[in-house]
């Protein structure tokens, strides 16, 4: 056991060092699945030795050299007490991050070579790579290596580190605490611990290279920044420590970021102190690095906010970094600039003294000339400060005139936020009070007008910039409106005039209450709050006008007359001026201002005032002049007559009244005359001035004027005003003010004399598409129906609409009863659309403005019908104005009254029921734009739906609520709709509904997303309106999805359709944990949505699908835990049985996605689903599939598709559901398999389709990768089931089953394999398909390439069958030779040589070749021939018994009738005779003596078949040349008669074929002729009885065909010719017969002549000349030249002598030295 330990520590004692399996391994161990070879798993306290010694070795320096005589310094801790370095004096310095103990150790005694120790080194990486020490405790060693100085060990380290980073946990304590130890070594503290550390083991801190390496690892840890003290060292470490650099600074800066992000509450309290003192430290004295002070200050940024305490006392800090902003770089000022925005929060507690100090100093930031200093002291002003905090306000105020966008638009922000827009803020906004802040305003007025702050223009001077005065005077009036205890809610102008009452009565109260109390007086003696508030708008107005400071002017001046306005009477040239102004609007003010002022005086002042105004309205010099004095007639005319009827009603008696003298009111009417006259004015701008001005002087009295007659009276200015209406020629200003002014005049004259004729023209003029103008006719009819009681009477400076009452002894003219009536049966069923809209409008007028006449209350079942009727229009404002209305009804009637609406409304809405509008010439049929809208009553779709919510809701008087709530036209945003207040309304009926709010919210959140537009905006605003939480769709998810989900399937395509958008916008972003069981029943809904019939229900089911497949996707991670398992579980036979198996390719498709989506994100948690979900995603490889493959795969030729099948199986292999697949099969084990394995092999069975099959193939070649041990018990089903897929048409298919059977006899056990062989084996010698064939071809290879060892352990059943495959005849087919090419692969690749290989298995190959011979079929028996054959010719010599059992087998097989494939036969006899010559001459029992296989074999040459006879005959030559029997007898009588049957003459009688049939002939038989000579001249036995008998005939034979044949027969002859002569007795001494032989060679000689004169052939010449020179060489060893007669030696040297003139020299030089030997006989 001690043995690693004593390793470890004595190492370098060893004779090889270093260790061999720390040096690079050649990948032997690295990532092995293999067993560790050193089984340290067993021995922790072993491996923690190795590790440390390891990490000595690691730390350890190229060429360092332990000098003993070296002192150690004590740099590495700069607080090492002195008893320390006392005690270690004497000790050399180690290298960094070592103890002298430990270089000690890793030295020893011999130092090494820098490559010894880098090759160590590298070994030690390779080591821990190979997994053979714990991943936890390694990684340290792989941080230190990867900062090595040498590249290889650097880059082996990274890289390793790089692949484990995702599975190490960077927040175990164990790991980092390890890092921060090596990083700062051991650092001495004054503990019982740190005493007894003796010097030679304390280690010093890393260099900073290996710093630069620690870092970025800590800054991956939350566990590193909470890591207390070790944390702050690092970072005082790399901000000041001795050997830092750059680089380090900035990774300690991310680190301290890091801290102040992720360390929690309590662990970051100590930390905060140090940190801050160490970037104030930083920032005062670095300055080199820009970026790196950027980064300083914005981490102090981050740590403000996460401790604010730490900053709020300290505001020196502020000043600081303000200071910096002024005086850094531009690139540090973004930082500086973030960082003071972040540490904003820190001081918005400051009271007291700190208060005042923060102001001081944002007050001199906020003049900087640096845009970013001003910028964020703006920032400062407007967070540290409340927001009714004076002098920061006035800061605020003063930033707003600054002329940097970014400077005042942040400024104006903070100002201009008003309290009103949000209720909740409402209350916490608070703002300075009025009087406060226009004192203080004042002082800093008349400070600056002293200093050189003050503003010139022109010939005035300001205290302010004309911006920030115009924002000053504008808060100013926004703190009036807040103290006078009203809301602002907009800057409008007109808006700000309905809170002028209230301001009227805070002013009053100032006025009156605060002359005495003033807080502080200005040096002009004036006091009062609301006359220094005049007196700054005088100032600003004198100096730069504006409108927004003459409304605030005009307002506080009108809403106390009496005692503001008298003040202004000697200054009313200068209002006259602004009378003058270039603007219109400002014209329109100052003319109001001017009455204003003009109302207070009276007599004679008065009427100069008047006639002035007279005279100058006359001068028509300038048009603004005569504009401005037109108005302030009219106003002032207007504000008397107001004055007069006041007075009438306190007392009756006017005569005495100095004011109302008749002179006064003759110019009176000659001024309201002055008026009248510009209304024909050229010039609209007058026109409309006299209109409006007119307009005033009804309103508040009747018109000075008489009634009828000639000249200007009431009857012509009526019809005047009321023919301008409809006139195309007027603009739509002057209509709005002539309707205006119509409506005024029954207000202010009770006598009114066409008050019916001014109604019924404002009734009359309805024109097209002019809807503002029918809203001010709604409000003139309004006015004018009631008369004197109309609210427009008052002033509306001093009361407001519902505080006022009219006066009591005012004459009644009130005839709204002839107006309803007129309104109800007339114009609301007009067949005019426009009409019917107009009157609408004016009805929801009435009774808005009329709630409380009795008329009105009396008619409220007429007018809620006439609503409803407009309900279905096709205009959505008339809806929308007519449910409105139908609010407002309901609102009105009394108990029995709401009853029978709500009955009457719901029957109208739910039946459908419309009021008929009676068509004439006039009927518009279609309204412009309408034509694309739904003829059938859409138009009431949105109303109806909202009744069957409030009905749903058994509460069918919602209705109103609801309608209440629905406003979506923009028309209800614009200042007429708002002037109805629905915004109040609909807020009383939200709050009346809120009960309702579970039953509604399912509804109200599918109708946000209807098709229709006018139901979708409808429903929204309600939704708005009643939902103001926004958990409540959570809390409701439940009901909503129940809603969904049912409605999916509504017979309405709409619900559908906005279920499903619902749906898709319910989903996304949020936790469905509750809700996972409902899952399958969305998907499965949302599938058969996905077919709908309509297309726009399609795309939002899509929309709806893609959602829900995200969400999900997101569920089945594994971090879900057992969410994510139950989402899975319920997910998978969802998407598997119902939506890869759906019709629909867009379903099928999703499916997929999601499916392949899930496998990635949910990993190991698919492991029990498995076994459903590979076979099912196998099917689907090919219903998935375009079925145009498979039609095409059909009609190509075998090639082609063979082509296609691949390529369409190797992109079913690298598809999604493949890639789905591959990531299950990773989490496969034994559990899963027992489920996994039946299931697959049914699918081979049974598969249908190629993708299916292949696929089912590739999945079990991945199982014996993945798990073989736990596929064994499976192997055998697996192989049976494979058999089937073995014998498959599709070529692709059987070669994906081979090669999955290649690999699955791997993990099978023996039996199973021997039985798969036996299998083979059959089918190889019993099956004559062709398929079967390939089919053990294919696997028997396969098994070879893939399992080897299988293939050698059954090499005997294997091998012979691969040698009798090579043997096939092939025809020319391709796949036959490829299958023979497989098998030949396998025999050559497992046998020692062919040769070996045939003497190793001899026993077996003759049991499988008899056996082939014995085989039914043919092409069988000829394939065993030939592997005989074969055998015979390899081996050489066959020794008995094999020789006799070989020659048996092929006798046996060559009795019977000749079939195709026979010759084969003859062929292995051949071979087996001429190799074992020698052998077959011994006589061995059961061996076939060479007489009975000779006999066997002419017996076969007599048989007809021409190319068998061939064949038979060439054998039976063989035969006897190898015996050298005599049976040329016999012999000759077969042969002979064929050559005569081919001769010339013979040949020349021909039966008329076609050519073909003749050319096929022909060749045979040159074959025939052609083989009977050669065998002739091989069976030509030596024996001379024999001979004797035939020499002559066969000479003659020969020479025959010499003469007359093609040149082919001519070279057979002559070949025949050469062996014959080679073997003729006669050319030897003792058997000489000189006669016969010359006859011979006469014969020859004038036959061969031909052959050797033959031009064209340079191959006959050739033979010829060799016949000639064995001639020639027999006669010279026998000596008969004699029997070579004269005239045979002239033929032979004249065919010679031509021979010498041959192309080819080497013939040349043969025929010249022939001639010589035959001239020299001579």
């Amino acid at each position: 056991m001690l043995r690693w330990a004593i390793l470890a520590c004595q190492w370098k004692n060893n004779v090889n060092w270093p260790p061999r399996f720390l040096l690079p391994w050649k990948g032997s161990l690295s990532h092995s699945r293999i067993a560790s070879p050193f089984n340290l798993a067993e021995k922790p306290k072993t491996v923690q030795l190795l590790l440390d010694f390891m990490l000595d070795v690691l730390l350890m320096p190229y060429g360092y050299v332990l000098n003993e005589s070296q002192s150690r310094q004590n740099s590495s801790s700069g607080q090492s007490s002195s008893s320390n370095s006392g005690g270690g004096s004497g000790i050399p310095q180690p290298p960094p991050g070592m103890s002298f103990y430990a270089a000690k150790r890793v030295i020893g005694d011999n130092p090494w070579t820098p490559e010894q120790l880098e090759q160590c080194k590298l070994g030690i990486v390779k080591f821990i790579e190979a997994e053979q020490v714990p991943e936890l405790e390694a990684v340290l060693h792989l941080v230190i290596a990867s900062s090595d100085t040498r590249h290889s060990v650097a880059t082996a380290a990274d890289l390793e580190l790089k692949s484990k980073q995702s599975l190490i946990d960077w927040n175990n304590p164990a790991i980092i605490n390890k890092m921060y130890k090596v990083y700062l070594g051991d650092i001495p503290l004054k503990t019982k611990e740190g005493a007894v550390l003796k010097p030679e083991l304390k280690r010093d801190p890393v260099s900073t290279r290996v710093k630069l390496k620690i870092v970025p690892h800590l800054l991956r840890s939350r566990q590193a920044a909470e890591t207390f003290p070790a944390n702050i060292q690092v970072v005082y470490d790399g901000l000041f420590g001795t050997n830092t650099n750059s680089k380090l600074r900035t990774l300690s800066l991310q680190f301290v970021h890091h801290i102040c992000i992720t360390c929690p509450e309590i662990k970051i309290k100590p930390l905060g102190p140090m940190l801050l003192n160490g970037l104030t430290k930083l920032i005062n004295e670095y300055k080199e690095d820009p970026k790196l002070l950027s980064m300083a200050y914005s981490a102090v940024g981050k740590l403000s906010s996460r401790m604010p305490h730490l900053f709020t006392k300290d505001i020196a800090l502020v000043q600081q970094l303000f200071e910096a902003l002024c005086k850094e770089e531009p690139e540090t000022r973004l930082a500086i600039q973030e960082a003071l925005s972040m540490m904003v929060g820190a001081y918005s507690t400051l009271e007291g003294a700190q208060r005042t100090l923060m102001e001081a100093l944002v007050a001199s930031y906020l003049i900087k000339p640096e845009v970013q200093v001003r910028q964020v002291a703006v920032k400062f002003a407007s967070t540290v400060f409340p927001s009714d905090h004076i002098p920061s306000r006035y800061l605020l105020l003063l930033a707003a005139g600054d002329p940097r966008e970014e400077v005042h638009g942040e400024a104006q922000r903070v100002l201009r936020c008003l309290p009103g827009r949000n209720r909740k803020e409402n209350a916490s906004k608070q703002m300075p009070s009025f009087p406060e802040m226009v004192y203080y305003i004042q002082e800093k007025a008349s400070h600056r007008m002293k200093t050189p702050a003050k503003y010139m223009t022109g010939t005035t001077v300001l205290p302010f910039n004309p911006a920030a005065f115009g924002e000053i005077v504008l808060y100013l009036r926004t703190c009036l409106a807040h103290s006078a205890g009203v809301v602002p809610t907009s800057q409008s102008l007109a808006d700000m005039q309905d809170h002028a009452p209230a301001i009227g009565r805070y002013i009053r109260t100032l006025m009156s209450g605060s002359q005495a109390t003033s807080s502080s007086s200005s040096k002009s003696g004036e006091t009062n709050p609301v006359q220094i508030y005049i007196g700054l708008l005088q100032q600003l107005l004198a100096g730069v006008g504006g409108l927004p400071v003459m409304y605030c002017l005009l307002e506080a001046v009108s809403v106390y007359p009496e005692k503001l306005a008298a003040k202004f009477v000697d200054k009313t040239e200068w209002i006259k001026s602004l009378m003058n102004s270039s603007k219109e609007e400002m014209r329109e003010l100052a003319a109001l201002f001017y009455s204003v002022v003009v109302s207070t005086v009276s007599g004679n002042e008065l009427k100069s005032m008047i006639e002035q105004l007279i005279k100058t309205t006359k001068d028509n010099h300038s048009p603004e002049i005569q504009h401005g004095s037109l108005l302030a007639l009219g106003f002032t005319v207007g504000r008397y007559l107001a004055k007069k009827k006041m007075r009438m009603a306190e007392q009756q008696d006017l005569e005495t009244n100095a004011d109302f003298l008749p002179d006064q009111e003759e110019l009176i009417q000659s001024a309201t005359e002055t008026i009248g006259s510009f209304l024909d004015s050229t010039s609209p701008l007058l026109a409309i001035a006299a209109c409006t001005a007119l307009g005033e002087i009804g309103r508040n009295g009747p018109l000075p004027i008489p009634s009828e007659g000639s000249g200007f009276t009431k009857l012509h200015l009526v019809e005047s005003l009321l023919n301008r209406i409809p006139s195309s020629k007027e603009t739509n200003k002057m209509k709005e003010r002539a309707i205006q002014t119509l409506g005024y005049f029954p207000v202010g004259d009770g006598d009114f004399p066409h008050q019916k004729l001014l109604l019924q023209g404002l009734m009359d003029s309805v024109e097209a598409k002019q809807i503002e103008l029918q809203f001010t006719i709604g409000e003139a009819i309004t006015s004018a129906a009631v008369g004197t009681s109309s609210v427009a009477a008052r002033d509306a400076w001093l009361v407001t609409e519902e505080e006022y009452t009219p006066p009591a002894g005012a004459k009644v003219n009130d005839v709204v009863p002839w107006v309803l009536d007129v309104i109800l049966n007339k114009h609301i069923v007009s067949p005019n659309p426009h009409v019917r809209q107009a009157a609408c409008i004016w009805l929801l007028s009435l009774v808005r403005k009329l709630s409380t006449h009795k008329e009105v209350k009396s008619h409220l079942k007429e007018i809620q019908s006439a609503f409803v009727s407009v309900l279905s229009e096709n205009d959505e404002l008339s809806q929308d104005v007519a449910s409105k209305g139908l609010g407002l009804v309901y609102e009105l009637g009394n108990e029995q009254d709401q009853q029978e609406l709500v009955s009457t409304l719901v029957e109208t809405l739910m039946t459908g029921k419309r009021a008929k509008h009676e068509v004439s010439g006039e009927t518009v049929v279609f309204q412009g734009g309408s034509l694309g809208k739904t003829p059938d009553g859409q138009g009431l779709s949105t109303y109806k739906e909202l009744c069957s919510l409030a009905s749903d809701l058994s509460q069918p008087d919602l209705v109103y609520k609801f309608m209440n709530l629905a406003n979506h036209h923009a028309m209800w945003n614009s200042r007429k709709g708002a002037a109805f207040g629905f915004n109040v309304i609909a807020t009383r009926a939200g709050e009346q509904l809120a009960p309702f709010l579970p039953q509604l919210v399912p509804r109200l959140y599918r109708y946000q997303f209807d098709p229709n537009l006018g139901i979708r905006q409808a429903m929204t605003s309600i939704w708005n309106a009643l939902v103001t939480d926004k958990s409540t769709v959570d809390k409701y998810l439940k009901e909503i999805l129940q809603d969904l989900v049912k409605n999916l399937t509504s017979n309405m395509w709409r619900v559908r359709e906005s279920s499903c958008l619902a749906l898709n916008d319910l989903l996304r972003g949020r936790p469905l944990d509750d809700i996972i069981d409902k899952l399958p029943e969305i998907w499965e809904t949302l599938f058969r949505v996905q077919d709908d019939i309509k297309e726009s229900v399609r795309k939002a089911a899509e929309l709806a699908l893609k959602t829900l497949s995200k969400v999900c996707v997101k569920m089945c991670d594994p971090a879900k835990g057992a969410a994510g398992q139950r989402t899975i579980a319920v997910l998978l036979p969802c998407l598997l049985d119902k939506g890869m198996m759906s019709p629909v390719t867009e379903v099928r498709a999703l499916s997929i996605n999601t499916l392949v989506k899930i496998s990635k994100s949910a990993g190991a948690m698919l492991k029990p689903h498995a076994p459903k979900l590979i076979p099912a995603l196998l099917e689907s490889l090919s219903v998935l599939e375009p079925q145009v493959l498979n039609y095409l795969s059909l009609r190509a030729t075998d090639q082609e598709k063979a082509a296609m099948d691949s390529a369409r199986l190797s992109a079913a292999k690298s598809s999604p559901m493949m890639e789905t697949i591959n990531m299950c099969l990773q989490y496969l084990d034994v559990s899963v398999l027992g489920e996994l394995v039946p299931r697959l092999c049914e699918l081979i069975r049974s598969g249908v389709g190629l993708g299916t099959k292949g696929g089912c193939a590739s999945v079990i070649v991945s199982l014996t990768t993945q798990c073989p041990q736990d596929l064994t018990p499976y192997s055998g089903k697996l192989m049976s089931a494979l058999l089937s897929g073995l014998t498959d048409r599709n070529s692709v298919i059987q070669k994906s089953c081979a090669f999955a059977m290649g690999h699955l006899v791997r993990t099978s056990r023996d039996s199973s394999t021997e039985k798969l062989l036996q299998k083979l084996n059959g089918w190889y010698m019993e099956k004559e398909e062709p398929i079967y064939k390939i089919s053990c071809a294919l696997t028997v290879h396969a098994i070879g390439r893939y399992s080897p060892d299988v293939l050698k352990n059954h090499a005997k059943e294997v091998l012979p069958l691969a040698f009798l495959g090579m043997h096939e005849i092939t025809d020319e087919e391709k796949a036959e030779k490829e299958e023979c090419n497989l098998w030949t692969e396998v025999w050559q690749e497992n046998v020692p040589g062919s040769f070996g290989g045939i003497r190793l298995y001899l026993q077996e190959l003759i049991t499988i070749t008899q056996k082939a011979l014995q085989s039914q079929s043919w092409k069988m028996k000829a394939q065993g021939a030939i592997a005989m054959a074969s055998i015979a010719k390899q081996t050489s010599s066959l020794v008995p018994p094999y020789l006799g059992m070989i020659l048996a087998a092929l006798l046996q097989g060559l009795a019977g009738r000749t079939w195709a494939g026979k010759e084969e036969l003859l062929k292995a006899i051949a071979c087996v005779v001429t190799a074992c010559s020698a052998q077959l001459e011994k006589p061995v029992p059961n061996q076939p003596s060479t007489n009975e296989i000779l006999q066997a074999v002419l017996k076969e040459c007599c048989k007809e078949n021409l190319k068998y006879k061939i064949v038979a005959i060439n054998c039976a030559a063989d035969v006897l040349k190898a015996t050298k029997e005599d049976r040329f007898q016999e012999f000759s009588d077969i042969v002979i008669p064929l050559i005569k049957k081919n001769s010339p003459e013979s040949t020349g009688i021909r039966t008329t074929k076609n050519e073909d049939e003749n050319e096929k002939e022909k060749e045979l038989q040159l074959e025939c002729l052609l083989g009977a000579f050669e065998s002739l001249g091989k069976a030509w036995p030596r024996n001379v009885e024999t001979q004797r008998c035939y020499r002559q005939e066969l000479c003659k034979l020969m020479c025959e065909r010499l003469k007359l044949s093609t040149w082919k027969v001519q070279l057979g002859v002559l070949q025949s010719m050469n062996a014959f002569f080679q073997g003729l007795m006669l050319l030897e001494e003792e058997h000489a017969d000189p006669e016969a032989l010359a006859e011979i060679l006469l014969e020859t000689c004038k036959s061969i002549t031909y052959s050797l004169e033959n031009k064209t052939y340079s191959s006959v010449r050739t033979e010829a000349l060799s016949v000639i020179e064995l001639l020639l060489k027999k006669l010279e060893e026998s000596k008969q030249w004699e029997s070579l007669t004269s005239e045979c030696r002239v033929l032979l040297i004249e065919s010679l002598a031509t021979m010498e003139t041959d192309s080819r020299p080497e013939l040349q030089e043969k025929a010249s030295l022939l001639k010589k030997t035959l001239e020299n006989l001579e």
